[in-house]
């Protein structure tokens, strides 16, 4: 099946060894100039871009099952998108909208509020990055609530500023060294439904968060509750079912702001156009950002009016956030989504990975738990006989991918996680080929 946009041949194509002489020849630049904590999951550079393919430097055309960490669910280079990007930047690029705004901004919001979870009245907020989205959501809920703890779980990622490195679990590469943190951050235990004791429901992962909630914090004292509805980083944790709608309603009858971290989730990823929908949980503020704008930095708050609205004027913003030309692309890119029904294309994603992958986990020992909604799955891989987490092997694996020319990702807090994120415009033919690629790779390696 072929989606519009394609302008490159989507095919895998290898015409040098990976890293190619290009390639290795722009990573000595790289290491003349470029910080060494920048760090780069795979040592090709990128020429071209779209649909399901990335070009390198040497002209190899490799399958992209990362999609820039759930960027471009649209493709890199999506026509509509490119179009709305030059056309806004030929009349302006900025005007700062705390200066003089601009009706993209507003329109930005209008879809918004249409989007997300919940038919109460809401108000939006536009940044830059997802960190800067949580950052915000949680300012707005302490100065809403008049409280000042916060609670975030296990396995969490919420980006790598210092409050969102304080939400976020894991130390290295995230945490270690960077200390100290934002106080007033708690953590309690995530619904991890491979690694929990077995037969542990939803409700019960709940009701051991909440209880741990109460006791060392008190509800009193709670502004926010702060979750990926699907955790990203982490691993690709699908909580139980039951898990997520008990948590928001403890939320609300306690007062406490419940804050959907939905920036690798939303925008059609998982099927539907948030995560938050599969359970029919409404969040109080919803946090966006990847893939609402086609590449382009964009992120966004979107939550209930009376939260927002308690902000004083001026308590919300930044000189970027919003930028005109990003928000041309974020309305091209919503369009392409609604129009190519990528929700429903995600799904059909899944029904044809999930198949595989759970053949995969039937065949090899080293393949414990195979997760995941829609164009969001993960393979969580282990040492044969038990559930040690095998970290090395998730990265062999992954290189021995990308040396056939599929671009696959590792996360996971134990580093042991295959994680797939396909572009939503992916064709059937082509991510066949990288599940047939990362396959052979697991059977390689894995046996």
């Amino acid at each position: 099946m072929t989606y519009s946009g394609q302008r490159l041949p989507q095919k895998r194509s290898l015409v040098t060894a990976l890293p190619g002489p290009r390639s290795e020849a722009l990573t000595a630049r790289r290491d003349r100039v470029v910080a060494a904590g920048v760090g780069s999951s795979v040592p090709v550079y990128a020429a071209d871009a779209d649909g399901g393919v990335i070009v390198d430097v040497d002209g190899n055309s490799l399958i992209d099952l990362g999609s820039g960490i759930a960027v471009t669910g649209v493709g890199a280079s999506h026509p509509a998108v490119a179009a709305a990007i030059a056309e806004q930047a030929a009349r302006f690029t900025h005007t700062c909208f705390m200066v003089t705004p601009y009706e993209g901004y507003v329109r930005v919001a209008e879809e918004l509020a249409e989007l997300t979870p919940g038919d109460h009245a809401k108000r939006t907020a536009l940044f830059n990055s997802g960190a800067e989205a949580v950052e915000n959501a949680i300012k707005v809920a302490r100065l809403a609530t008049g409280r000042s703890a916060v609670v975030a779980f296990d396995h969490a990622y919420h980006g790598r500023t210092n409050l969102t490195l304080a939400l976020t679990a894991k130390a290295m590469p995230y945490k270690a060294h960077f200390g100290p943190f934002a106080p007033d951050i708690h953590r309690v235990p995530m619904s991890y439904p491979y690694r929990d004791p077995a037969g542990l429901t939803g409700a019960q992962a709940a009701a051991r968060a909440i209880e741990q909630i109460e006791r060392q914090i008190g509800a009193d004292s709670v502004a926010a509750v702060v979750i990926e509805p699907i955790q990203g980083e982490g691993g690709f944790i699908v909580p139980a079912p039951g898990f997520l709608p008990a948590l928001a309603d403890w939320a609300t009858a306690h007062g406490v702001v419940f804050i959907a971290d939905e920036v690798q989730t939303g925008l059609a990823r998982t099927g539907a156009w948030f995560a938050s929908a599969h359970e029919g949980v409404v969040p109080d503020i919803v946090t966006m950002a990847k893939g609402i704008a086609g590449g382009m930095p964009l992120a966004a708050i979107t939550g209930r009016a009376e939260l927002l609205d308690a902000v004083h004027a001026g308590g919300l913003g930044g000189t970027y956030g919003g930028n005109p030309v990003a928000c041309a692309a974020a309305l091209a890119t919503l369009e392409v989504m609604r129009t190519e029904d990528l929700p429903a294309r995600a799904r059909r994603i899944e029904e044809i990975a999930r198949p595989r992958l759970s053949a995969l986990a039937g065949e090899l020992a080293v393949v414990g738990d195979v997760r995941g909604r829609g164009a969001m799955l993960a393979l969580e891989l282990v040492e044969p006989g038990g559930a040690d987490p095998a970290p090395a092997l998730a990265k062999t694996v992954a290189a021995e991918a990308l040396s056939h020319g599929v671009v696959v990702l590792t996360c996971g807090s134990y580093g042991n996680v295959i994680r797939l994120l396909p572009p939503l415009v992916i064709g059937d033919d082509l991510l066949s080929d990288g599940l047939d690629v990362l396959a052979q790779a697991l059977r390689t390696h894995g046996r």
